[in-house]
């Protein structure tokens, strides 16, 4: 169910975690939307830990899209109140048969996600039947009424079990509908399925709390906030918990411990709304009470989590691995190594074009431009590395076409780095040769500088917005240079007629022109593939 609703809703949750701003309430709403769509609080709290290692959003960002997960998390609940499980079969067998001989990749997602709700009905209907046996067997069910909450020990001794039981499942949801199921058949009653909830909440930060083993410190500062958020937010509930659990049936207007009997059965059906209403209830008041205190947990955290002082990530991008699980983020955070890497290209052309000009050149310069050129090449080797794991998984065919895209354009930004360098190294080796480029050969390659640089940074915008008319847009200024690049050589080589110039400064310009050209061909591949031409 969450592969099919992030297939078909990968548009949209690639722009509500775009929208996650400062502000608090927007990055709840996102947190919230986000979890309803992926049906998961744990995945949306392990991607905001991901997104926090990789300096894509903030502490005080991720704080406020954790606590919307938490409320997001309790639609699983309310979808368990529609008594629609015994239709769970069917759909199960509608969605998978749609799947199999479906030939348009978005129904198939939808058949996803609703063989997924199929087999959630599904399951909730075997698990019901399942706990009707227990009734039969007096000594299991002596052991469940050893769980009562009649008592705050007993509230936090039901609150533990619910703790421990989804650590080990490692989800809130199928704790939640095992927690229904034995409430439904009257097993366990209204008040220990609220606190069997309560703990539920605090062991759902589990899966978090393992994902930031290993990261950065701001990583792990959020997975903290998981845990400190839930833990806070049972601790006051079980403080007022009588006044809880009467309060809540009364919000929803049911009775939730009378039974229904039918064929000489009892059950307990108007637990289930009551269940859902106490899951949501909790974690809408707990995010209340928090949000105006979000500068101060952050800063909490800051001093209760000292930063290292060290530079805390081993490699040069900010892709993270966790990302791989929700492929329509993964592919942004690797389209966003991208236009880094754009940018450093154009980057290089204005420190080589500055140092083409200067007569003594400025060794740090130099060496920011080797630097760049070999970061470069390794950021290209973490992406295709990491876009090669993406592709290996089961990701939609707009994903997977993206992703080729990706590495293509990797190679052609890493090939044009390899030009940009050569054209410093040219100019160094005529230097120790004792040689220059004349004043006037100096003028016509500055000017060739400046438009290259103005066209790569058109194709790096086109890049950024993702512009599909930028090859046309650009092949007016494209056709320029490469009549430009004509005419200087063209120049260059009536020049040589006059027999004054060094058969080395020759060579050399006719190197550099060559290297100009090669970046005016990767900028166009580049141009080519966003468009969707190659």
């Amino acid at each position: 169910m969450s592969d099919g609703m992030q297939a078909v809703a990968g548009k949209s949750l690639r722009r509500m975690i775009a929208a996650v701003t400062g502000n608090r309430f927007l990055a709840i709403l996102a947190g919230t939307m986000v979890t309803c769509i992926v049906q998961s609080s744990s995945i949306t709290t392990v991607m905001v830990v991901g997104f926090v290692n990789s300096a894509v959003m903030e502490l005080s960002q991720a704080v406020g899209v954790i606590m919307g997960a938490n409320i997001g998390t309790t639609i699983t609940g309310w979808i368990l109140v529609l008594k629609i499980g015994k239709y769970g079969l069917p759909l199960l067998g509608l969605g998978a048969f749609v799947y199999l001989f479906s030939k348009g990749e978005r129904p198939r997602f939808w058949a996803m996600t609703a063989t997924g709700i199929g087999m959630v009905f599904f399951g909730l209907e075997l698990m019901k039947d399942a706990c009707a046996i227990i009734k039969d067997m007096p000594d299991f069910e002596a052991w469940f009424h050893a769980f009562r909450a009649d008592s705050y020990f007993g509230v936090l001794k039901c609150a533990l079990v619910g703790c421990i039981l989804t650590t080990l499942i490692q989800s809130s949801s199928a704790t939640l509908g095992i927690t229904i199921s034995l409430a439904f058949q009257g097993i366990i009653n209204y008040e220990t399925a609220a606190a069997l909830v309560l703990g539920e909440n605090i062991g759902t930060t589990i899966t978090a709390f393992l994902a930031s083993l290993g990261t950065t410190t701001n990583a792990r500062r959020a997975a903290y906030f998981h845990v400190l958020f839930n833990m806070v937010g049972v601790f006051w509930i079980t403080a007022v918990f009588s006044g809880y659990v009467r309060l809540i049936p009364w919000l929803v207007g049911v009775t939730p411990n009378e039974a229904v009997v039918a064929d000489g059965v009892s059950t307990f059906p108007h637990t289930t709304p009551a269940i859902a209403a106490t899951h949501t209830v909790f974690n809408i008041v707990n995010t209340l009470l928090f949000i105006p205190f979000v500068p101060q947990i952050v800063r909490l955290l800051d001093w209760g989590i000292p930063g290292t002082g060290y530079k805390e990530k081993p490699k040069l991008t900010d892709l993270d691995i966790r990302m791989l699980d929700t492929p329509l983020l993964a592919i942004e955070q690797s389209r966003k190594e991208i236009q880094k890497m754009g940018d450093g290209c154009q980057k290089m052309l204005a420190w080589v074009g500055e140092l083409r000009l200067q007569d003594t050149p400025d060794q740090a310069l130099a060496d920011r431009v080797k630097h760049r050129e070999q970061v470069l090449d390794h950021v290209q080797d973490e992406v295709a590395v990491y876009v090669t794991h993406l592709l290996s998984g089961n990701v939609p065919h707009s994903v997977a076409d993206e992703a080729r895209c990706q590495l293509r354009m990797a190679d052609e930004f890493e090939s044009m780095s390899d030009y940009i360098y050569d054209l410093d190294k040219f100019d160094r080796k005529l230097r120790r040769d004792g040689f220059r480029f004349s004043p006037t050969q100096l003028e016509d390659l500055d000017r060739l500088n400046a438009a290259v640089r103005e066209y790569v940074q058109e194709i790096n915008t086109g890049v950024i917005q993702g512009n599909r008319n930028v090859h046309s847009k650009s092949d007016p200024r494209s056709q320029r240079l490469k009549e430009q690049i004509k005419s200087i050589r063209r120049k260059h080589l009536e020049d040589l007629s006059s027999g004054e110039m060094a058969p080395l400064v020759s060579v050399a310009f006719l190197a550099v022109l060559n290297a100009y050209v090669r970046v005016r061909d990767h900028a166009l591949n580049i141009a080519e593939l966003v468009a969707g031409e190659k």
